[in-house]
């Protein structure tokens, strides 16, 4: 079994346990996920499978998008309402207008403290382990870009209102972060309540299948069929075709002169490249090296 499976990861569940559950079901043991998402947070987990494994790191360098709830009035020690809470207001009143002028500031490079409750290690440990002990550590501020954030909807309610919102951004934000930033710009305290990805690896709801389906597919024998091609998660990179022989000594390993590529001279140094060749067959990821003038392999899908 090869390919890429887009899975809508249900609440409750973490990233391991949809990779454990999928492994059970197809009893395929190379399986590897594309960007770790919180038990509570439902939405796109793609899988990569079999020999689609070695595209996994380009799949998580692409952009992410996310539905978000913001909770405005209250905050925890997690950042979401699945913690203690921490700090509370009376009463919030924001105005849609505030609020939209609010989620535009953000929007660009941005810098973000990791939380407490995260996956970053600090001296060899994971922050959320030392949380969980009562331990808390100085984290470093790292630069994240919001390439755009956009107000869906407003709630409110007798004491503190809630904010829907979408955003795309890049990888390694923290929603839950920018939740609590904006709550901080507004003047009140701020957790994230709900939290949907609905984009990751250039996959959306559209290509995803649940547990269920998934279960029900590899019984009919029909899941391989709905796997999607590594390459499919390659897009973001420039098309490169290999003529005659050129696609042979690829599939070697070999290096390609640019007499025998197409399109090869609007690239970048180093840049990653998908070749095919004149077949529209995937060969693999290969990089641009403009000192020696040839194309080098860096992962060969023989």
């Amino acid at each position: 079994m090869e390919g890429i499976l887009a899975v809508w990861k249900p609440a409750g569940w973490t990233s391991h346990d949809v990779v454990a559950k999928v492994r059970g079901i197809t009893r395929e043991r190379r399986i590897g996920h594309a960007g770790t998402l919180d038990p509570q947070v439902t939405g796109v987990l793609p899988l990569c499978i079999g020999r689609a494994t070695r595209v996994v790191e380009y799949l998580q360098e692409r952009p992410k998008a996310y539905e978000a709830v913001l909770q405005l009035g209250v905050a925890t020690d997690t950042e979401d309402m699945t913690g203690t809470v921490i700090e509370e207001a009376d009463s919030v009143t924001v105005t849609k207008e505030q609020v939209e002028a609010v989620l535009a500031s953000f929007i660009g490079e941005i810098e973000q403290v990791p939380p407490m409750f995260s996956a970053v290690k600090v001296d060899g440990k994971r922050l959320y382990e030392l949380a969980r002990e009562g331990v808390t550590v100085e984290r470093k501020s790292r630069k994240v870009t919001v390439y755009s954030i956009g107000f869906l909807g407003f709630e409110q309610d007798d004491r503190r209102p809630t904010i829907r919102f979408d955003v795309q951004c890049s990888k390694g934000t923290y929603i839950r972060t920018l939740c609590v930033d904006i709550g901080k710009k507004l003047g009140v305290p701020a957790a994230m309540a709900e939290l949907t990805r609905t984009v990751s690896g250039g996959f959306t709801r559209e290509h995803c299948l649940t547990i269920d389906q998934i279960a029900r597919l590899q019984q009919e024998g029909e899941l391989q069929s709905r796997l999607l091609p590594a390459d499919q998660a390659l897009t973001h990179m420039p098309e490169v075709t290999a003529f005659d022989r050129a696609a042979e000594m690829a599939l070697q390993g070999r290096k390609i002169a640019p007499e025998k590529l197409s399109e090869i001279n609007s690239l970048l140094p180093r840049e990653p490249v998908r070749l095919y060749d004149s077949n529209r067959r995937f060969l693999g990821v290969f990089e641009w090296n403009e000192e020696q003038r040839l194309l080098s392999p860096v992962k060969v899908f023989n």
